[in-house]
């Protein structure tokens, strides 16, 4: 099969009718385009053009070479097209996974937008707070909220941070004690999500950077970050909490922070996709979405922005 290049730059020579002016349009060097005719001609066997000192004539088969090469060069540029066009508008259905908190506080706000400017496009979007297998449960997005993140096969693009808050009631501590260590923490009762590793600790830095950990065993185990909180108000245990959902409570007095001079770690929300090479329109468009809205949305709920945006490879 002929490279469609060599067809495109014998197509530009017949139509500009010559070789100068042809490498006028294209930018192609004149004697490149004179090589790769003269091969295009060798390949087929035949000559398409009359070459003399003063112009260059097209012979007869060449006319209909020539002909047969714009229908297929007009086709490409249609394919273009639709490609273009499909990523003007795009359609289809997009999986998405979003964690509960993410979804009540920062999506909902604003997804009504996103659907309305992209009427095309139909979301199925499963809100949990497990940790999905985005290529292996077919989604096409999940957003994520992780403090630590490792390469692999995916890609990520980060919108803020979340900065994690180890908090009890005044009423829980006034029985109990206000610790001063964290060593102090150990035996304190406690709440907390489902681990990843089976093993439930509070993980605190010290200025110096070294991490501590401490473990407790909880009196409740949830991914709802919402019954933590009420669970952690009636003075049921400690908690370790995202700052947006317990900075109400904070300022209230409901809650009080447990060891203030120590660091808690940061998540980072970002989003997770199968990779960039091959993105569906419609995910590039929610993509872009996100980073509009995310950020700010993460702001006003009490996160923090992160470093500028970004895209790479990572879990």
């Amino acid at each position: 099969m002929q490279d469609l290049n060599d067809l495109s730059l014998f197509a530009q020579v017949v139509e500009h009718g010559s070789f100068s002016a042809a490498s006028r349009a294209t930018g192609v060097p004149k004697s490149r385009l004179s090589r790769r005719i003269a091969q295009l001609e060798r390949d087929l066997s035949v000559q398409l053009l009359r070459r003399t000192t003063r112009q260059v004539r097209v012979t007869p088969l060449g006319e209909s070479f020539y002909e047969r090469c714009r229908a297929m060069l007009n086709e490409a540029e249609a394919a273009r097209e639709v490609i273009e066009q499909a990523r003007e508008q795009p359609g289809g259905t997009l999986r998405v996974s979003c964690p509960v908190a993410i979804a009540q506080i920062l999506l909902a706000p604003a997804i009504g937008h996103f659907m309305r400017a992209n009427p095309a496009v139909r979301i199925e979007l499963e809100t949990t707070n497990r940790r999905v297998d985005v290529i292996g449960e077919g989604f096409d997005l999940a957003l994520r909220v992780r403090e630590a993140m490792e390469d692999s096969s995916l890609a990520v693009r980060t919108f803020g941070e979340s900065q994690l808050m180890l908090v009890a009631s005044p009423s829980l501590l006034d029985s109990i004690g206000r610790p001063r260590t964290p060593q102090a923490l150990d035996g304190m009762p406690g709440v907390g999500q489902q681990p990843h590793d089976g093993k439930h600790v509070w993980i605190l830095r010290c200025k110096t950077g070294d991490s501590i950990q401490i473990g407790y065993d909880p009196r409740l185990v949830t991914d709802e970050f919402a019954l933590l909180r009420e669970a952690a108000i009636a003075g049921v245990g400690v908690a370790m909490l995202p700052r947006m959902y317990c900075r109400e409570a904070l300022d209230n007095g409901d809650l009080e922070l447990v060891l203030p001079q120590y660091d808690m770690p940061v998540g980072t929300l970002h989003a997770v996709f199968p990779s960039r090479k091959g993105v569906t329109p419609a995910t590039r468009r929610f993509l872009d979405f996100l980073g509009e809205v995310l950020p700010e949305g993460a702001h006003k709920a009490g996160m923090h922005e992160s470093r500028p945006p970004s895209m790479h490879r990572v879990v």
